[in-house]
Formats: structure tokens, sequence, C-alpha cells
């Protein structure tokens, strides 16, 4: 019988198995950080080299792939653009580096700003369509006046002996007057131009002359309108406020080309049942011939 039997070897022990995993302490595991790659590693056939790192990128790239920098830059920096040109070239302007970029503008500022330029714009503009203009105000300002006398008068009314041409005959002791008591609202006196004239100022003297005592014999001229007609035919609206007192008053009355002046009157001073608006002179001053003071 035991020849029979099938031999077996001794049992023997089982080696141990290794274990694929280390045993690690309890905590939590740090992950794993990525490598950085230094300037150089990574070489591209017909690359550019960056010019802050010296990485070499593809020829489309505009930044590096490595430290993101703007590929058309250089660390020198280069020449400083003109004023001019870096206000509106807003792709080449430096920008922040990367943590350091400013914080949005609030909307309100950049709306300032807008309307900053162009009112700006706008000033610029106006000053150069209006430059003849503040030429000729200058000029006129500092120039020599002289006397301009109308050649024909004319008026809505007048009193018995006292025409419109009084008004205009270099003689304070003659007066116009419209023949209607009070305040003779309405009424007008015109001087006419042959040949158009350049004002720069109206002298008024208001009463039938220019003393002090002839005050009280008539109403004096408070508000009149004027009404002057250039040779193009545009006509232009000027109030003219006078003075309660005798003798002569100037007002600046500036304009070019004129062929007749229209006095409206308004409101009287002295003003009464039996009184009459009095004009003593209206004179007209232009430019002198003979030059600027």
């Amino acid at each position: 019988p035991r020849a029979l039997l099938v031999p077996v070897d001794e049992p023997q022990a089982r080696p141990e198995r290794e274990q694929p995993v280390a045993p690690v302490l309890p905590g939590r595991p740090e992950p794993v950080r990525p490598g950085v790659r230094a300037p150089g590693e990574q070489q591209i056939q017909g690359g550019i080299p960056c010019p802050w790192c010296g990485t070499t990128n593809r020829p489309d790239r505009h930044f590096c792939t490595r430290c993101a920098m703007r590929m058309s830059e250089s660390p020198d920096g280069g020449a400083r653009a003109p004023w001019w040109r870096r206000l509106f070239d807003r792709d080449n302007r430096e920008q922040p580096w990367a943590g350091e970029r400013p914080r949005l503008r609030w909307q309100f500022g950049r709306i300032v700003k807008y309307v900053v330029w162009a009112a700006v714009l706008g000033l610029a503009v106006w000053g150069v369509t209006n430059i003849g203009t503040g030429v000729s105000a200058v000029r006129d300002h500092f120039a020599n006046r002289a006397s301009i006398a109308p050649d024909t008068f004319k008026a809505s009314h007048s009193y018995s002996h006292h025409s419109p041409k009084l008004a205009f005959d270099k003689y304070s002791n003659t007066w116009w007057g419209p023949g209607y008591a009070e305040s003779g609202q309405g009424e007008w006196i015109e001087a006419h131009f042959q040949q158009p004239v350049n004002l720069l100022d109206v002298g008024i003297t208001s009463g039938e002359s220019a003393h002090a005592d002839s005050l009280s014999k008539s109403a004096r001229p408070h508000r009149m309108q004027a009404l002057v007609t250039t040779d193009d035919g545009k006509t232009h609206t000027m109030d003219l406020i006078l003075d309660q007192t005798s003798g002569f008053q100037s007002r600046a009355f500036r304009y070019h080309n004129v062929t007749s002046v229209r006095f409206t009157l308004g409101t009287a001073y002295g003003t009464g049942p039996k009184k009459q608006v009095a004009i003593a002179e209206i004179e007209f001053f232009g430019p002198s011939q003979g030059g600027s003071a």
C-alpha cells in the first residue's frame, strides 16, 4: 500500500508578498507640484526667441508660452514714442505685469473724459471758424473814432418845426419830438447811408438840449430799440438803455456794412400828459481813416 501512494513534498512556508504601496503616516498627502521648465528647455525649429526669457516660440505667437510677455517688446523698451502716438495707440502701450494690473475704472470717469475731450474739440473748432471775427473785434476796440453823418432822415411822425433832421445836425440845442404826449412808445426815427458804413459807437443826447436846466421841459428816452439793416438785406436788433441824465451818452454799436438804423421809442423818463419825448442829437461813430490808437 505504501507504494501506491503519490509522493508529496514537505510543506514550506509562503514567502511574504512585497507591499506595492509604502505605508504613510496618517495625514493629508501633498499634491504633486508641476515642474517648471527652464529657459530654453523646449526648442522649436524655426521659432522666434522671446526677448524676455529666451524661450523659442512659434512665429505666429504674439505672447511667450513661458513668461506670457509680448513678443514685439523688449526689456530695454526702446525709444519712447511721441505723445500724440501714445495718446491714440492703445495696442503699444506699456502693459502691467501679471498680478499688478490696475482695477477697472469707473464708467462715469470715462464718460467725463470723453465729454471734456468733446468740449475741447468744440472750442478748437469754434476758435478756428471765428478767428476772423475775433481779429476784427480787437481791431475795432483799439481803433480811433470818427463821426459819420447819415445822408437822409425820416420819422414815423414829428412835432411841428422839430423834424428828424434836427436830431442829426450836430447842434445840441435843437431836437426831434414825435408830437405825442407821454413816452411816444412805438414812434421811430431813422437814418440812412448811401454807402455802407462800419459803425463802432452811437451817442445820444436826451432832452431838448444838453443843459441840465432843460431836463424838466420834456420827457427823455429810457429804452429804445435799434433796428440795423446791412447791405446784404439782413436786420439786427439791439436794445439801448439810457441814463436819466443830461448831456451826451455813448453806447457800443458795432455793426459792419450798415445802410440804415431805425430807433424805436419804448419807455421814457419824466413823462406827462403835456410832455413829449425829445432827442437833441443822435451821432454815429466809425473807425477813423487815420489808423488805430
